[in-house]
């Protein structure tokens, strides 16, 4: 194993380099991964593909709380009713999350949220974009971002090493103090897709670590590590191929302005499924949401046999009927939120045959009927 860059060395580089995620679900998945380009228009896409579980909402809030904020105002600005506080099935829009994250940065004057020993200003995050842009590979890229939030007494450590073929990013968060490790698991994901739009492609994940026991929101890790997962590891990491590490950066000044526009909170809200058989499965089910696809029509064009398809899903801890009601979910939470459609219409565009079995699966699946979920986003 080799030293790559440790956050927490104040080793500085050299003078010389410093110098110059629509109708349906499949339409959203397909538009977001054709923009990880140059001009990085896949930040501006709406955000509908999934929706976030409260668990997030409530755990974001933890280190504001602790500073005193006022956190129902900053939920009403973010257009989220506090019932979603106390309701542990309820669901919001990325776009939403999205707004609580830049809400919360702005009113604490903190990108650590309130978690860590000392803040981190707004516009660090900024600036460390702007330190690692001219940089010749995401190697250099992440090195340097490394280093640059190794120069904060206290900062949690962003390491970088290889290990033969593959390459591993750690986060040490024993500076922290994050009861529901969410600012640590901001990180990982903050950094894996900032890579990710730095070389114009998406890092695919091999593994995600977890120093911490597998909690009992485990099946929503699926959106943000798209990989083979283990907890009560001995660190905080992702693990993906080395070969990412030589790929020069596809980014300039001009796009690094428009992305940081965005960033980094829709890199948090945006969820991120990969190539993962779970989203393989949402993508055929997302390609006609009146007519939905059974298990052996998906098996069929999968490649594979139902039986084997089913035992995929069980041993992931899922099921197909789990996934199909996941999706019709987001969808109808994503209609609810808007004033397009009357709830008829949602339910019909979901493939229920009458309204009242809308209502009910809704209810099971939120906790509120879809006129309440409707009645609270207005």
């Amino acid at each position: 194993m080799s030293f790559v860059a440790d956050s927490r060395t104040t080793k500085q580089p050299a003078l010389a380099d410093i110098h110059p995620h629509v109708s349906c679900a499949h339409d959203l998945l397909r538009a977001g991964r054709s923009g990880y380009h140059r001009q990085s228009s896949w930040i501006g896409l709406p955000m509908r593909e999934r929706t976030i579980a409260s668990h997030f909402v409530r755990a974001a809030l933890r280190g504001a709380d602790r500073q005193g904020l006022a956190c129902e105002l900053i939920l009403r600005q973010a257009g989220i009713q506090s019932a979603v506080l106390v309701e542990p099935r309820a669901r919001i829009a990325p776009e939403q999350f999205s707004r609580l994250m830049q809400l919360l940065w702005e009113a604490l004057d903190d990108e650590y949220l309130g978690f860590g020993r000392q803040p981190s200003k707004r516009g660090t995050f900024a600036m460390m974009g702007h330190a690692i842009i001219h940089c010749r590979s995401l190697e250099k890229a992440l090195s340097r971002g490394a280093m640059f939030y190794g120069l904060f007494p206290d900062a949690p450590g962003i390491q970088l090493q290889r290990e033969g073929d593959w390459a591993r990013l750690s986060v040490d968060d024993s500076t922290l103090w994050d009861p529901d490790h969410f600012l640590v698991e901001s990180l990982l994901v903050i950094w894996h897709r900032l890579g990710s739009w730095l070389i114009g492609q998406r890092i695919r994940l091999e593994e995600a670590t977890f120093a911490y026991p597998e909690p009992a929101h485990a099946a929503e890790y699926e959106l943000l590590f798209p990989c083979s997962r283990r907890f009560a590891a001995g660190q905080n990491s992702l693990l993906f191929h080395a070969r990412y590490l030589t790929m020069p950066l596809l980014q300039d000044e001009r796009t690094l302005k428009q992305f940081l526009q965005h960033s980094p909170a829709d890199l948090l809200a945006r969820p991120d499924g990969g190539d993962s058989l779970i989203s393989q499965i949402r993508r055929l089910l997302g390609r006609d949401c009146r007519t939905w696809p059974d298990l052996e029509q998906v098996a069929q064009q999968l490649h594979t046999s139902p039986q084997t398809l089913r035992r995929h899903l069980r041993e992931e801890g899922t099921s197909f009927q789990e996934l199909k009601d996941h999706l019709r979910r987001d969808l109808a939470i994503y209609h609810l939120g808007r004033d397009e459609l009357a709830i008829q219409d949602i339910a019909e565009q979901l493939g229920f045959s009458e309204p009242s079995a809308f209502h009910r699966a809704f209810k099971k699946w939120t906790g509120l009927t879809p006129g309440a979920y409707r009645a609270q986003e207005s």
